[in-house]
C-alpha cells in the first residue's frame, strides 16, 4: 500500500518534506531466536544485531551464526498494527522456506520499527535513526521497507552513501512518484536527491501513484461520475495523488467541481461539506490518509451530502478496518484503491504462499499487503543470491530483477526502480467489510497524464 503519513524537517540528512505513501501505522511486537545490542560488525563475519530499542533481536534458524542481516522498516505501532506485524511474519516465513539462506550465504533478520507511541505512525526521527543503524553495521546488507513513502525519502539518502555501499532497498508498499521518477505533483530535484551518489539503491514491487491516480480516474468514469471534488490533506502523498487524480480526471473530460484541502485537526467539516454541496459535485475523491482525521471527514461528508454522492479514496486509507472503524456507518458504500494485485488474483505460486501463510496465522486471514513483503524478502534473497557477498553488488541485483511466477506473478523492475506490473485494487466497504470490487490497470497514455 502506500504506499504507501505529518510530516517534518530533517536536518540531519537535508531532506525538508516527508512524503507519504499509505497507511498510518502498526503495532511492536517481538519475535526471534537470538540477538543483542547494537553496534557494527564486519561484513562477512558473523552478524552484530541492530539496535534493540527499534529492532527485534536476530531471526536465525540455521546453523552458527548468520554471515548476513536483513532488515524491514516498518510502522509497528498505531491503527495499522495488524497489517504490518503480519507483514514481518511473511518476511520470516519466506526466510525460513529459503532455509536461512541465499545462495552460500547464511541470513538472519531483524524487524525495525520505525514509528513512535507518541505518533501512532512514522516519526521522522526513528526513520533517520534507523537508516543510520543500518548504513553502519556493515552485515546489513540489504532492507524491506519502507511501508511510507516518507519515511523511504529519509532513510534512502542514508542508505546510498552507506559504507561499501549503497544498500540496497526494496519496498513492497511506496508509491509515490518522486522516489523514482518525475512528473506532476513531484518536487523540485526528484528523484535525484535521494540518490546523492549519483548511484540507485531503491526499487519498489507496487504501483505509483500515476497508476493510482490514473486508476481512481477509470474508476469515476465507470461509476458514472461527471462532476469530481477533489480534497486533499496539505501532505506530501496526499496532495500528490490528489494531483495526479485529478490530471488523469480532465484527461478523461470529466468535470473537477473543486480542489481544496481538508485541516487534519479541525473539529468539524461541515463547511466542507455545504461548499462541495453547492457545486452538484457526484462524487468526492479524498487525497490523503485516514490518520489525517479522515474518520470524521468521512462522516461529515456524508451527513452534509447524503448517500447518492460517492465517496473515493487512495491507499492513504487504509488498513480498511481502520476507515470502517473511524466512520462508522458512513464509510458504507465508498471504494478505496490499493496498488497491487487482490490475494485472490494471484497466480498457483501466491494462491500457495496464502495458503499456506495462512494456515500460520491464527485469523487465517493473509492482508494483500503480506503477499507484498514476502515477495519483496524473495527478491532481496535473490539479489544477495546472485552478487558476490558485497552490499554495492545487491543494490546492482536488484536492479536485475526479474521475476517469473513468483508470488505476485511475473514482472521485471525497470532502471529507475519501478516495477512493470502496475495492477490497482479497487476495494468497496460493504456491510462494514472490505470486499473486492475490481481491479484496474490503466492504460500509459493516461499516467502519463497523471
Amino acid at each position: 500500500m502506500s504506499r504507501r503519513l505529518t510530516l517534518g524537517a530533517v536536518a540531519a540528512i537535508a531532506v525538508i518534506l516527508a512524503l507519504v505513501a499509505a497507511g498510518c501505522g502498526g503495532s511492536k511486537k517481538s519475535s526471534g531466536t537470538t540477538g543483542g545490542g547494537g553496534g557494527s560488525s564486519s561484513g562477512g563475519g558473523s552478524a552484530t544485531a541492530l539496535p534493540a530499542s527499534s529492532c527485534t533481536p536476530i531471526y536465525y534458524e540455521g546453523s552458527g551464526k548468520p554471515q548476513y542481516l536483513i532488515a524491514s522498516d516498518l510502522p509497528l505501532q498505531g491503527s495499522g498494527r495488524t497489517q504490518t506485524v503480519q507483514m514481518t511474519e511473511a518476511i520470516k516465513f519466506v526466510l525460513k522456506q529459503h532455509n536461512f539462506k541465499a545462495g552460500k550465504y547464511t541470513i538472519g533478520y531483524q524487524s525495525c520499527d520505525d514509528s513512535t507511541a507518541q505518533a501512532g505512525k512514522w516519526a521522522s526521527e526513528k526513520c533517520s535513526a534507523n537508516g543510520n543503524a543500518y548504513a553502519n553495521d556493515k552485515s546489513v546488507i540489504g532492507v524491506v521497507g519502507t511501508f511510507n513513502s516518507g519515511c523511504a525519502e529519509i532513510i534512502i539518502p542514508i542508505l546510498n552513501r552507506a559504507p561499501n555501499g549503497p544498500v540496497g532497498m526494496i519496498s513492497p508498499a511506496n508509491t509515490y512518484v518522486g522516489l523514482t521518477h518525475s512528473g506532476p505533483g513531484t518536487a523540485p530535484g526528484e528523484p535525484d536527491k535521494y540518490y546523492p551518489t549519483g548511484k540507485r539503491n531503491y526499487i519498489r514491487i507496487v504501483a505509483a501513484d500515476d497508476f493510482q491516480g490514473a486508476a481512481d480516474a477509470q474508476l469515476a468514469q465507470q461509476l458514472g461520475l461527471k462532476n469530481i471534488y477533489i480534497l486533499n490533506d496539505k501532505e506530501a502523498y496526499g496532495l500528490g495523488v490528489a494531483t495526479d487524480f485529478k490530471n488523469s480526471v480532465q484527461k478523461l473530460h470529466l468535470k473537477v467541481a473543486g480542489f481544496s484541502a481538508w485541516n487534519g485537526k479541525a473539529a468539524s467539516y461541515e463547511g466542507i461539506a455545504t461548499k462541495i454541496k453547492q457545486t452538484g459535485a457526484d462524487g468526492v475523491f479524498l487525497g490523503g490518509l485516514i490518520c489525517e482525521n479522515g474518520g470524521k471527514l468521512i462522516k461529515d461528508l456524508r451527513a452534509g451530502l447524503g448517500s447518492s454522492v460517492k465517496l473515493l479514496a487512495p491507499d492513504g486509507f487504509t488498513p480498511i478496518s481502520a476507515v470502517v472503524q473511524g466512520a462508522g456507518a458512513a464509510s458504507e458504500g465508498m471504494t478505496v484503491s490499493v496498488a497491487g494485485q487482490p490475494n485472490e488474483n494471484l497466480g498457483s505460486v501466491g494462491k500457495k504462499f496464502v495458503k499456506d501463510f495462512g494456515a500460520t496465522q491464527s485469523s487465517g486471514q493473509v492482508d494483500p499487503y503480506s503477499s507484498y513483503a514476502a515477495q519483496a524478502a524473495d527478491v532481496l534473497l535473490t539479489a544477495i543470491q546472485n552478487s558476490d557477498g558485497t552490499r554495492a553488488a545487491v543494490a546492482d541485483q536488484l536492479f536485475k530483477t526479474d521475476v517469473s511466477n513468483g508470488i505476485l506473478g511475473s514482472f521485471k523492475i525497470n532502471q529507475d526502480g519501478d516495477t512493470n506490473a502496475n495492477p490497482v485494487t479497487i476495494y468497496s466497504i460493504k456491510g462494514g467489510k472490505q470486499t473486492t470490487f475490481k481491479v484496474i490497470t490503466p492504460p500509459t497514455s493516461l499516467v502519463k497524464a497523471a
